[in-house]
């Protein structure tokens, strides 16, 4: 049973900056062309008490679902607020969806209502918002729908405020987070407010934050990691959320935040560093580095270039970092934290301590999380606090993912070392037997073809053949290069040598046969990549399986496939 004080729970805390610091600046959004509006916490009170009592106007029963599909904007956190404070359940949905499983995700939450705010394909997603569902609109959504729906402010200006403090118990229902559906259909996992506000107090404990840090909301709200450590962080600490506007203006608005605590997924900072070396190349930045005056003048502007030269705490997760990328960025000056969680424990399981080189693992178990590794399977097991109350609507899917002594199997395989930090060798589902018999774990082999400037992404795959095979993706700036022959040659040079020197490193069987060079995007769009940047194995199967044997026997160490 959660132990967490009644005043650390979600709403308490909103109660507590009204009262205390109304007049703080606590959210800086964007409005565009470099216009932003800032909200203090008297504001985000006053209209999520207006919000509120539109909701509870509508006199749904206690516990009704309500949706908010929208990018990251200052509305979206007043939304949730507003959900809570009238005594219903949230339901985000990443603004990135197909309108099939937009449909899907509204229709299995039974959601009463949905808030339509910031998207950039409304057109093709609005199919899945079923006929007749109440929506409310943002200033910054789509046209149309500002049009259709009726709208935050409209609603906020003819509202009196809902009175009082209406109070959450720790054991209620707060949100349906909807898992991203690496594995089929998403899953929507129920977690109460007492699981937050315990995830917070741990997290705290592990990676202090204060009313003075600032914080850039980009990865979406609707991810459980967001969820956590911007929105709820933001509520245990008042500090300054920023949000960002859009791709094209993310340097500008990682500027404009400074942040001082900065959570990237592993394909991003990816790109950071790709971006780096398009301006300083690999060999001169690290001899560059090496000199003791000029490397800490270096270090500084390029830290000041990315906006991060005020971060204090960096962090990655979702997905394994490669161990040459986190000594890549602590040799620049900011080390990476690396965390493990997942959806249905808030994603508050494993992350490495501050200060301490712990790369290669996620690090020890927060505070108040049990892990153990099966015995047979070699899985990765765990219980908390923070874990999921189960997955709604779903009891046999909730059974399953259960020991029968209670512990949440989390699908990873790891091993534990001598100092307790847990190390991710990969998925069960994801390895794979070649006909030789041997199994392969693709995700350290992934760690190793990431590190290739060129690349974009990448799944290591081949069941039932004699050697795997490696499948990648060009990022934009080396496919931009691909129409002139001799760059093209080039680079296929460097991934040839890029080839060799991983399986001089590999045993013998999970030495990969070849490089298959994709150049069509893997996208959210076409449904190859989930809206956390992961790839699904099972729909790369589907589309490159039928040529695996014809690539094998081709004899070419590098094959360009270009459909």
């Amino acid at each position: 049973m959660n132990t967490v004080p009644d005043e650390f729970l979600a709403l308490q805390r909103l109660y507590h900056w009204e009262q205390t610091t109304p007049a703080s600046i606590t959210l800086t959004q964007p409005m565009g062309n470099g216009v932003t509006q800032d909200f203090t916490w008297a504001q985000v009170a006053d209209q999520v008490r207006r919000m509120a009592a539109h909701l509870k106007s509508q006199a749904w029963e206690p516990g009704s679902k309500v949706a908010i599909l929208s990018k990251n904007c200052a509305w979206w956190l007043m939304s949730d607020l507003a959900i809570w404070m009238a005594g219903y359940v949230s339901v985000p949905l990443y603004p990135t969806l197909a309108s099939g499983t937009v449909r899907q995700i509204l229709t299995h939450s039974e959601a009463r209502a949905c808030f339509v705010g910031k998207l950039d394909d409304w057109e093709s997603m609005k199919a899945g918002v079923p006929n007749g569902l109440p929506c409310i609109s943002y200033a910054l959504s789509p046209a149309d729908a500002r049009q259709r729906f009726d709208s935050w402010n409209t609603i906020c200006g003819r509202t009196e405020p809902l009175a009082g403090t209406p109070l959450r118990g720790a054991d209620e229902l707060a949100t349906l987070i909807y898992t991203s559906g690496t594995t089929g259909l998403p899953k929507g996992v129920m977690h109460s407010f007492g699981n937050f506000s315990w995830a917070l107090d741990q997290g705290i404990a592990r990676i202090p934050m204060v009313a003075a840090d600032r914080m850039l909301s980009y990865l979406p709200l609707a991810h459980v990691v967001e969820r956590v450590l911007v929105e709820h962080g933001w509520l245990r600490t008042a500090m300054h959320v920023f949000f960002a506007e859009s791709l094209d203006s993310f340097a500008a608005d990682v500027q404009r935040a400074r942040p001082t605590i900065f959570f990237s997924v592993p394909r991003l900072w990816v790109k950071f560093q790709q971006g780096v070396h398009q301006k300083v190349p690999p060999a001169t930045l690290q001899f560059l580095l090496k000199i003791p005056l000029l490397g800490g003048l270096l270090r500084r502007k390029l830290l000041k270039a990315l906006g991060l030269d005020q971060c204090r705490l960096a962090a990655g997760g979702a997905a394994p970092m490669p161990v040459a990328l986190l000594a890549w960025y602590r040799n620049l000056g900011l080390p990476i934290n690396e965390g493990y969680g997942m959806t249905e424990n808030l994603a508050l399981s494993h992350l490495t301590l501050p200060g301490k080189n712990q790369e290669g693992s996620v690090g020890p178990a927060y505070a108040g999380v049990q892990a153990r590794i099966d015995g047979q399977t070699g899985e990765i097991q765990m219980r908390s606090d923070a874990v999921m109350q189960g997955y709604y609507k779903e009891p046999e899917l909730s059974r399953e993912v259960f020991t029968a002594d209670g512990w949440l199997r989390t699908g990873d395989k790891g091993f534990s070392d001598a100092q307790s930090c847990l190390h991710i060798t990969g998925r069960l589902k994801d390895l794979f037997k070649t006909s030789k018999g041997k199994y392969v774990a693709p995700a350290p082999i992934e760690d190793r073809l990431m590190m290739h400037d060129a690349l974009e992404a990448c799944v290591v795959t081949g069941a039932n053949l004699s050697q795997p095979l490696g499948i990648v993706l060009l990022n934009a700036n080396a496919l931009a290069q691909t129409g002139d022959a001799a760059a093209k040659a080039a680079l296929q040079a460097s991934l040839a040598t890029h080839l060799q020197t991983i399986n001089s490193a590999l045993d013998p069987h999970e030495q990969l046969a070849c490089l298959i060079v994709v150049t069509t995007p893997w996208s959210v769009e076409n449904d190859i990549i989930t809206p956390t940047f992961k790839v699904k194995r099972n729909r790369i199967e589907e589309i490159y399986e039928s040529q695996y044997e014809r690539w094998e026997n081709s004899g070419q160490k590098i094959i360009w496939q270009t459909a």
